[in-house]
């Protein structure tokens, strides 16, 4: 556990956070199904990309971390045959991606991964799957993995998808298209959220000169035969870890700016900044970043469908609101490395803050919030986000804090620089 050191923190800080963990994801699929060898710079190293990379490896991609770069040579649009379960430990994002694109491989994939990765729900892909003549199925027939794939090119190219959930088992079946002899036709029945997420896939394939054609979020042609053209590429600073920083600012009224990370990034949860600057907070996006200062903070009303890893550091910034906030639209945050919904209830409640959990909705009523300890739930945001709250109260205490290794292994070094030296 680790205490939250109370007191001022610098009046002006900049701070750079790693590479963006969504980036790192499609970067190193993408490179994965190329033509040729791939120099991704700054990737984020964490738990989860980390699974990323070593299941590209047991599917037959060479990689070769090179310290500043990690470098993947491309298999042509294939997988080489694996038949062990792939562990993916608690990584959503790895578990939604490479579900998709393990059609492209030889023989069955079985994916899975830790004991609360197997209560995630995977059903709408395995049933756009099925609609291509997949026989994709979960282990235990609940939805959930361990899950099957088997590798092949589908019998059809035209599928639906429920994204009411998850935007990423839309970018699955993107990033396989291209490398079918057929393409893919894709209609969405529901959603998506997080559609900056889709826009971020789509440009990803661009990059290595991929083709998508597209209606909004509704309906998506990929042509088939198409080859992801090898090339170097650069990860960008991660939007969603910009956030703890920005929050900080907020409750503390001082001044932080994360380096490198600007209104024109594909990264839809840099759209927080704005949302503190609805709240009272001063907002400037500069070249070389942006910066939010704190203020009298308000209450709000928001729509966060596309920026769901927010809303608990959004949540944690409400409490010090004056009124209360309403955070709509996050019915899928129960589905995410914890029910954050409730974790996020449960812990302010411990601080003395009263909120309502609906359906679809989060009501945090500000207040004065106290010091306590706080479960993480072995969920990475949930120990970040109370961090913020910690800068202002005396008394916050986080319980297994190490959760962060999974997207932020430096998050702890990283705000301590926060403080004075």
């Amino acid at each position: 556990m680790i205490e939250i050191a109370c007191r001022s923190i610098q009046p002006a800080v900049t701070i750079e956070v790693p590479g963006s963990k969504s980036y790192t994801h499609r970067l190193l699929i993408a490179a994965a199904l190329s033509d040729g060898a791939c120099r991704i710079t700054n990737p984020l190293r964490s738990d989860d990309t980390r699974h990323t990379l070593a299941a590209l490896g047991d599917m037959g991609i060479q990689c070769r971390d090179e310290g500043g770069a990690i470098v993947v040579h491309g298999g042509h649009g294939r997988f080489a045959p694996y038949g062990p379960p792939i562990d993916l430990g608690n990584s959503g994002t790895s578990m939604r991606l490479l579900s998709g694109v393990a059609i492209l491989g030889q023989g069955d994939y079985c994916l899975t991964g830790t004991p609360r990765m197997q209560e995630r729900p995977m059903q709408a892909l395995l049933d756009s799957l099925i609609q291509l003549g997949v026989a994709a199925r979960a282990r235990n027939g609940d939805g959930c993995p361990p899950i099957i794939i088997p590798g092949g090119a589908p019998e059809k190219r035209l599928t639906t998808i429920d994204c009411g959930t998850s935007s990423q088992y839309l970018s699955a079946l993107l990033l396989a298209a291209p490398c079918l002899p057929g393409g893919l036709a894709i209609d969405v029945t529901r959603g998506p959220v997080s559609r900056p997420y889709i826009d971020m896939t789509v440009d990803i394939m661009g990059l290595f000169d991929v083709a998508v054609l597209r209606d909004g979020y509704t309906h998506f042609e990929v042509p088939g035969g198409q080859v992801y053209k090898a090339g170097d590429h650069a990860v960008e600073p991660d939007g969603s870890q910009a956030g703890y920083f920005w929050a900080a600012a907020a409750v503390t009224g001082n001044r932080v700016k994360v380096r490198g990370v600007t209104p024109a990034s594909r990264q839809g949860d840099v759209g927080l900044a704005g949302v503190f600057g609805r709240m009272g907070c001063r907002v400037d996006h500069e070249p070389d970043g942006t910066a939010v200062t704190g203020g009298d903070l308000s209450a709000i009303t928001v729509d966060m469908g596309n920026m769901p890893d927010m809303v608990p550091t959004l949540a944690v910034v409400a409490a010090f609101a004056r009124g209360t906030t309403i955070i709509r639209n996050v019915a899928h945050l129960r589905a995410k490395e914890s029910d954050r919904l409730a974790a996020v209830c449960q812990e302010l409640a411990k601080m003395g803050i009263d909120t309502h959990c609906g359906p679809d909705d989060l009501q945090v009523h500000g207040g004065r919030p106290k010091g306590a300890e706080i479960h993480t739930y072995d969920d990475h945001r949930i120990a970040m986000s109370f961090a913020v709250a910690g800068l202002k109260v005396p008394g916050v205490i986080i319980t297994g804090e190490t959760c962060v290794s999974k997207s932020f292994p430096n998050f702890w070094e990283v705000f301590r620089e926060l403080y004075p030296t």
